[in-house]
């Protein structure tokens, strides 16, 4: 049943119920991106992991994510089934081989797959805004801070680098909003609480380093098998908003960091997105403009895109109508919501005069879909009504010894399962504020050293205190130094030598001089009685 340069996906039947003609997707046009949709219960699972198992033989590399848990067991050998022998033998699938498909298991958790990490400067303000439900100012403080880190050299790398550089502009609200716009407290504390919010969610896992590198993604076996990279999303879709924001980040890394190669004989990696509506769901419109310009885009890097999900109006139009490839397993029709689902889906094919698309939607079996693929010049296919081929390998889980085995022997395994934690915005800002601080304590304790030092000399000028040797006291507190204290400056100042001197002869002399005037003065008195 295989051709060449052809993915095998099933056989189309009459309304007879007789075998038709194989249905394939050409691998030449599968980076034109495709759709599968249908209700719960209806086999879109199992055929994602048969197209995923046939990119794979094909040579070309896959990421899906496994939402339920039993996607891993395209890991595992398929196990015979009578029902898988009946519809094998029903579409001519002969020979009905199983085999396992080279799988590499992720977790953005590290529970039950390798480490998957980036960094918050590769997920950037858009996407990390998205992630917090940031409102318009939030949004722009979130810009200011990536600007900031760029100019100055300040890696965001994890929570904390991202929460210490918004501390940081809190601090310098005022300097910083005249040269950036305005940076409000309000805004920066409700982006600190998101923080907390992702934290508390498991963000803290996925920000950090090492970064997952893009070709890890895109390796092939020996023998020319591309690797079928499982992500464990069974816990991450308890925050459906980290897990569309994940998946979207990694569609946006490969749109920016591959290569043009315009359209390739097949595809160099093919991305399925399952459970879409996560992605689309309350998005705001730069999102969604965001979405549609990669998805157009991307094609040209040799990517192709496939949404899963469980109905076609999950999807804007924008983005549906670059999807070529269509599989559209059963919907429900009961709810007005659920009819008008059905007629968008029967609209979208190209018709087939055998049947009737709307009705056809309802009434389709388990296993069974409404096949189109783009054929020769890239024209859509004339709609069929396919029975999906059974898959080659395990439908269901995989053990955890099983899962632990092919984690050892993967070919990434020891690369991603050891945090490592660089210098980056947090360990600078805090080294900074650390020097800060330690400049701010040694400017204080030069200045009280410059007090203490003015002090003293003051003290030791006072009056009383200008003696070298320590004053003596006796047993009754009478001081009894050797050396007089310093004389008061009202009181009896010590007198030279010299100044004794004179001071005996002027009163020797005067005391002469008296002396004479008296003798003088009594003898004129005694003459003149």
């Amino acid at each position: 049943m295989q051709q060449q340069g052809k993915l095998y996906i099933g056989t189309s039947r009459t309304p007879d119920d007789a075998a038709k003609k194989g249905e394939y997707l050409t691998l030449k046009y599968a980076n034109r991106h495709g759709l599968v949709t249908g209700a719960t219960g209806t086999g879109k699972t199992v055929t994602l992991q048969i197209l995923a198992q046939g990119f794979s033989d094909a040579g070309v590399p896959v990421f899906c994510a496994d939402v339920k848990g039993d996607l891993a067991g395209i890991a595992a050998v398929g196990e015979p089934k009578d029902f898988l022998e009946e519809r094998a033998s029903f579409i001519g699938l002969s020979p009905y081989a199983f085999k396992a498909a080279p799988t590499v298991f992720w977790d953005l958790f590290g529970e039950k797959g390798h480490r998957i990490r980036t960094t918050m400067t590769e997920m950037g303000p858009l996407l990390l805004s998205r992630l917090m439900d940031a409102s318009d100012a939030q949004e722009g403080v979130l810009n200011i801070a990536f600007k900031l880190a760029d100019e100055h050299g300040l890696p965001i790398l994890d929570l904390k680098d991202l929460r210490s550089l918004l501390t940081y502009m809190a601090e310098h609200a005022d300097e910083l909003s005249s040269l950036y716009g305005n940076i409000s407290p309000q805004s920066v504390g409700a982006l600190q609480r998101g923080l907390l919010v992702l934290e508390q969610q498991g963000a803290e896992h996925f920000f950090g380093e090492p970064a997952l590198r893009i070709t890890d993604l895109m390796r092939t076996t020996h023998d020319g098998r591309g690797l079928v990279n499982v992500l464990a999303a069974d816990r991450l879709m308890m925050n459906p908003r980290l897990y569309a924001t994940f998946l979207l980040w990694l569609l946006s890394e490969l749109f920016e960091e591959l290569p043009e190669v315009g359209d390739p004989d097949k595809p160099r990696l093919v991305f399925f997105f399952d459970e879409a509506h996560l992605l689309f769901d309350e998005a705001p419109q730069i999102l969604l403009e965001r979405v549609e310009q990669v998805v157009r885009l991307i094609r040209s890097k040799g990517v192709g895109v496939y949404f899963v999900t469980q109905n076609p109006l999950d999807v804007p139009d924008s983005v549906l109508a670059q999807l070529g490839n269509r599989i559209q397993h059963a919907l429900r029709a009961y709810t007005p919501r659920e009819q008008k689902a059905v007629k968008v889906a029967a609209e979208t094919f190209r018709p087939n005069p055998e049947f009737d698309c709307y009705e056809a939607i309802t009434q389709l079996g388990v296993g069974e879909a409404l096949v189109s693929t783009l054929e020769d010049k890239g024209v859509p296919s004339m709609v069929e009504r396919t029975l999906i081929r059974p898959p080659a390998s395990r439908m269901g889980p995989i053990s955890d010894a099983e899962r632990t085995a092919l984690m050892a022997a993967s070919p990434v395994a020891g690369q991603y399962d050891r945090d490592v934690d660089p210098e980056s915005a947090h360990e600078i800002l805090s080294k900074r504020a650390a020097d800060a601080a330690a400049a701010e304590e040694e400017r204080r304790r030069k200045e009280a050293e410059a007090e203490e030092e003015v002090a003293e000399s003051r003290r030791w000028t006072l009056p009383g205190f200008g003696d070298d040797e320590p004053d003596d006291y006796d047993g009754r507190g009478r001081k009894t130094s050797s050396r007089r204290a310093a004389p008061r400056r009202s009181g009896y100042q010590r007198q030279t030598v010299t100044e004794t001197v004179v001071k005996t002869v002027a009163r020797t002399a005067a005391n002469q001089i008296g002396r004479a005037l008296v003798r003088g003065i009594l003898g004129s008195l005694k003459k003149g009685l």
